[in-house]
């Protein structure tokens, strides 16, 4: 299929052909109509153009991130990591409307007329994947080019919920673009009445044609909104876009005393105290579309709110189309352009030029689709690139996931391996397409056991989501694959009892993502202990940082909480350090309050069969510009330790030798790859050990009780 994507680098629209993606908790549409949301998608774009300085000044937030990147990671690291997300195309829109071609949940069915929502979701392309709570029927009397701007719509919905107008109260809607004009009809089938303001005369003109009482640029704006209520406006909704402090401040002089600014657009918000604080009026930003927005339980996994949240999201656009059906909303004298999907760029360039006037913007997609709509797409060789060549004899691997670990860590090395590149699976088939270019995979999909089922592929890497690992793996391994999973191996203790299951009837090789143990740092840590005559004293310090609590990888269905998903690296280091498995644990750990998430400050303490004692300390209470990982380990009168795998120190009889990484991290990523192509036995023993651990911790610490372990409960 063909899709739009905005090139971060140069600011440059693309149309490319991508994979059909995969439907998962909602709903595959075939799109005939998009909207291009010309003030948000045109900053994106804005923002691509401009000099890595630019970028920098625009994003600061993002600057300090990559500064504290260089702290620990290392200048190089850190610099790949940022280049390689410029290097990541972007997906344009979220608001399109078209049939229904497959469904994974029991309120579509095939055949429906739909309208979607959603940034990367609702995008512009042939085919897109939309989560049901981000998807609503079409009522009929509505055409699929209406319900395109659905999204749109329900913003406008939302913002005018925020100003809680009743029948009757008058209204300055204070620019008039799309949004704008939206609300401006929204509010008068609300029973309102609207004074529309903006500074072109066009604009003023449609909106006195589609039911604004009053239009007024700012020159004598004052005198007509006394004319209209001489108390002022009930409410004000900015629908403007500017950098500029003066639809605020407008705002501020229309509003009535205790009246409500409802902020929609991208403004300035420089507020001037003295206006609102005479008029206590009460300023209110609207977020998006309604409640449900970045909520992933409502958005991805589709669990609705209760009715008294009466005005969710998807609520909203249902009440839209509603407006539409009943013709209180005229939205074809809001369509000024159409293009095909091939001409985006051109309309892009039409948008931000300027060179015609634009309200509503389309993307028409061809009723048969102009691009293939198969799950597998193969890469062409590029004209005057030199393909990369295998040796003879070299395994074929597919992968299958390309989020930001496996982008910044694991395909990285890919090419620097002594290996043929078969396919790579992804979700979207936007980051399969990209992923396949850039590392020079044979073809990319969306649908991951058409890698499984490829013949010529006989090594597997899996690095998805932490909930997809286990089940991911028991299906490579049982289609005779040797498989490299990233950490955790598994997030329960019955997938990995079915996992190693699978591993004793497969005699496959079954590795995992413990990078840690295969840095030439610990490497030569260990070697410094080799002959050691007593146990070990380790303690393996981690100053994390705080993660949102919104991330998945506090969703205890997908990730499973740090203490499994990111403490089983620190338990493997120590279990590889001693050559011993742990045959206890013992944790404690803070209590969630306010922002702390549970299992985010514990310290875990394990003893190891050969006596050997470990202690892992995890918080996300210190400063992150501290070094995050410090190991330290104490035997026979010697001293080891390693800080953020970029400073090792030796000491022994009060002689010290040191080295230090001056430009990157050595945290073994090329090294457990490399081990894994060669064919390597790995030492799944181990990690089957370290997975238990991690449970039996989470367990440690809701009973207060030291656990045993015994790999032996999950068939080892």
């Amino acid at each position: 299929m063909k899709q739009v994507l905005l090139d971060l680098q140069s600011g440059s629209i693309q149309v490319e052909d991508v994979p059909v993606p995969a439907a998962t908790r909602g709903v595959v549409v075939q799109n005939a109509y998009s909207l291009i949301s010309a003030g948000t998608e045109s900053s994106l774009i804005n923002l691509a153009q401009q000099s890595l300085v630019g970028k920098a000044k625009a994003r600061p937030d993002d600057v300090k991130k990559v500064l504290q990147k260089i702290g620990t990671d290392g200048p190089l690291s850190a610099y790949h990591q940022a280049m390689g997300r410029l290097t990541r195309p972007e997906p344009l829109g979220y608001s399109c409307a078209g049939t229904v071609v497959t469904t994974g949940t029991d309120e579509f069915e095939v055949g429906d007329r739909v309208a979607c929502a959603g940034a990367g979701y609702a995008v512009h392309a042939e085919y897109v994947a939309v989560p049901k709570n981000l998807c609503v029927r079409v009522p009929d009397g509505v055409s699929i080019r209406e319900a395109a701007f659905t999204t749109v719509g329900s913003i406008a919905m939302h913002g005018v919920r925020n100003a809680e107008v009743t029948v009757g109260e008058s209204v300055a809607v204070i620019g008039l673009g799309l949004i704008g004009l939206l609300t401006v009809q929204i509010l008068k089938a609300a029973g309102c009445r609207v004074i529309g303001i903006d500074i072109d005369r066009e604009k003023l003109a449609l909106a006195a044609s589609l039911g604004a009482d009053v239009v007024s640029n700012y020159d004598g704006l004052d005198e007509r909104m006394k004319a209209l209520s001489p108390f002022g406006a009930d409410a004000v909704i900015i629908t403007a876009a500017t950098r500029s402090s003066a639809p605020v401040e407008a705002a501020g002089r229309l509003v009535r005393s205790k009246g409500r600014v409802v902020v929609v657009g991208n403004v300035g918000m420089n507020l001037p105290r003295d206006v609102f604080y005479e008029k206590e009026a009460e300023v209110v930003v609207s977020r998006s579309y309604g409640p449900g927005r970045y909520d992933r339980n409502y958005e991805e996994k589709g669990i609705d709110y209760p009715i008294y949240v009466r005005w969710t999201e998807r609520r909203n656009m249902e009440a839209f189309l509603d407006l539409v059906q009943q013709k209180k909303i005229d939205l074809d004298r809001l369509i000024t352009h159409t293009f095909p999907l091939d001409g985006a760029p051109e309309a892009y360039n039409l948008i931000n030029t300027g060179k015609e006037r634009f309200i509503g913007v389309l993307l028409q997609y061809s009723p048969n689709g102009a691009g293939a709509a198969g799950t597998v797409a193969r890469l062409p060789a590029e004209p005057g690139k030199r393909q990369r060549k295998a040796p003879a004899g070299a395994r074929t691997i597919g992968c299958i996931g390309a989020g930001v670990h496996a982008q910044s860590a694991l395909y990285p090395n890919l090419p620097g391996l002594s290996v043929n590149l078969g396919g790579v699976a992804t979700a979207t088939g936007l980051s399969a397409q990209s992923v396949a270019k850039k590392y020079g995979f044979a073809y990319c999909t969306t649908d991951y056991r058409k890698i499984l089922e490829d013949p010529g592929i006989d090594a597997v890497l899996i690095a998805t989501r932490n909930d997809l690992h286990a089940p991911m793996a028991i299906e490579a391994l049982h289609a005779g694959k040797d498989v490299f999973v990233e950490k955790p191996l598994a997030t329960d203790i019955e997938s990995l009892r079915r996992l190693v299951a699978a591993w004793n009837e497969s005699g496959q090789h079954l590795m995992v993502g413990f990078n840690r143990r295969h840095s030439p740092l610990a490497r030569r840590m260990k070697e410094f202990f080799g002959n050691r005559a007593t146990p070990m004293v380790l303690h393996y310090r981690v100053n994390a940082g705080q993660i949102p609590p919104e991330h998945w990888v506090h969703d205890d269905e997908q990730g499973g909480g740090m203490l499994i998903s990111e403490c089983c690296h620190f338990f493997d280091f120590m279990q590889y350090m001693t050559g011993s498995q742990p045959v206890q644990v013992y944790a404690r750990a803070i209590e969630p309050t306010g922002t702390l998430q549970k299992y985010d400050n514990f310290q875990a303490t394990l003893a190891f069969a050969d006596g050997s004692l470990g202690t892992v300390t995890y918080t996300t209470l210190g400063d992150r510009t501290y070094p995050k990982e410090t190991v330290e380990v104490f035997c026979d009168g010697a001293v080891g330790r390693i800080t953020d795998f970029r400073d090792l120190e030796l000491r022994r009889d009060g002689k010290a030798s040191r080295e230090k990484r001056w430009l990157s991290q050595e945290k073994g990523f090329a090294e457990e790859l490399r081990a894994f192509v060669k064919g390597e036995v790995p030492d799944l023993a181990g990690s089957v050990a370290t997975t238990l651990a991690t449970f039996l911790a989470w367990e440690s610490i809701d009973t207060g009780m030291p656990k045993e372990i015994d790999p032996g409960q999950v068939g080892l």
